[in-house]
């Protein structure tokens, strides 16, 4: 078998629903398979995907085991060749993953190869390629030095390569990580004493150590809702620190230094907090791109708003708040994501309808983990 995608799934039903099905997409043709890990969640996600994705492998671990061990069940499972980690809040596009495994064929000592994400309003995430997080790299990371001067603080986020150019990085997102079965279990997969914020780090950090290369490709774009979900609160600069410092203990001597820059860098944090405010987007016009009325009659009745059914984007009109939802039966995935990075605005938000599963899922904020609405039948 030449690919497992395993997908870790905690309590996000509707987003698991749609990162599968855009991935049943994405593998039609080849030799794959699909593993779902479920921790344990309490909502409906097990049931659902029965009942949607039969064909999928579904393991339902009987607690919540957390990052690492989750997708170290699934990968104990897999058959493939090549593994991808994938989180269920992703979004793929039908050849993302010909277009990655192909590019990893050809790379020079491959280890773990990642794509370009996106969040749900179609902004690059620059946490899709960083470098090593030395205590210097950390401190410019959470005080924020990297957005004042890029060019001179931007190792965090690995600079050095644009956003749509394809090369080596040091460190991957857990979001999409590709690579050999073999090198995964080799490395020993995700380390189950992780912190959150670390695993992914440590995997890179694990398979560099090993001789293998890491490689950053950007010829596709993935969407990553939850990249844009985690609120930058204290809480986030107190987890992250104690990432950096699980990191550091593992694989370098413990540097006093780390301390001052946490330290310093928390306080700039809170500064920056305490000026800057995020707005929310209300919209206030609403388009469905489809050709079905009876999609159109049941997302007007579900939002609750006025709505324009258009049959493309050639007849948007992007004023003050507007909204923008693709019909997944309509539109491919790619088209869809690359509507979303043609068309991002401050101004323009986006959801995506699945009437076939009768919800539509979206994010209006940076600062909240996204938007689903189950639609209400024709009748």
């Amino acid at each position: 078998m030449q690919l497992s995608v395993v997908i870790l799934n905690y309590n996000v039903q509707y987003f698991l629903l749609q990162c599968v099905d855009s991935v049943v997409r994405a593998v039609r043709g080849m030799d794959a398979e699909i593993i779902v890990v479920d921790n344990n969640s309490p909502d409906e996600s097990c049931a659902l995907l029965k009942t949607y994705f039969p064909g999928v492998n579904l393991i339902a671990h009987p607690e919540n085991a957390g990052f690492p061990k989750g997708n170290n069940i699934g990968v104990a499972a897999a058959a493939g060749r090549l593994v991808l980690i994938l989180n269920p809040d992703t979004v793929l596009s039908e050849d993302t993953l010909t277009k990655a495994i192909a590019h990893y064929e050809q790379l020079e000592n491959p280890g773990i190869l990642g794509v370009k994400l996106i969040d749900g309003r179609g902004n690059f995430l620059p946490e899709s390629k960083r470098g090593v997080p030395t205590p210097f790299v950390a401190f410019t990371k959470v005080s924020g030095l990297y957005k004042i001067a890029p060019q001179l603080f931007g190792k965090y986020y690995a600079n050095h390569l644009a956003e749509n150019r394809s090369g080596e990085v040091d460190i991957l997102v857990g979001a999409f990580m590709l690579m050999p079965r073999e090198l995964y279990l080799k490395s020993g997969g995700f380390d189950e004493n992780c912190f959150m914020y670390s695993d992914d780090i440590d995997l890179s950090y694990t398979v560099l150590k090993s001789g293998r290369k890491n490689y950053y490709f950007g010829q596709t774009s993935v969407i990553h809702y939850k990249g844009e979900s985690t609120v930058k609160d204290r809480k986030y600069v107190q987890r992250f620190s104690e990432a950096m410092d699980f990191f550091y203990r593992k694989h370098f001597r413990r540097a006093p230094i780390f301390d001052f820059f946490m330290r310093v860098g928390a306080y700039f944090f809170s500064v920056a907090k305490s000026t800057t405010t995020s707005l929310p987007v209300n919209p206030k016009h609403f388009y469905l791109i489809s050709d079905s009325t009876e999609v159109a009659a049941r997302v007007r009745k579900s939002i609750a708003q006025e709505i324009r059914l258009l049959a493309d984007i050639n007849g948007l009109t992007i004023s003050d708040q507007t909204e923008i939802i693709f019909d997944a039966h309509y539109f491919s995935y790619a088209d869809i994501i690359r509507n979303m990075e043609l068309l991002k605005d401050g101004r323009v938000t986006f959801k995506i309808a699945h009437p076939g599963m009768s919800f539509l899922i979206g994010s209006n904020s940076s600062n909240d983990r996204g938007t689903v609405i189950v639609l209400a039948d024709h009748r």
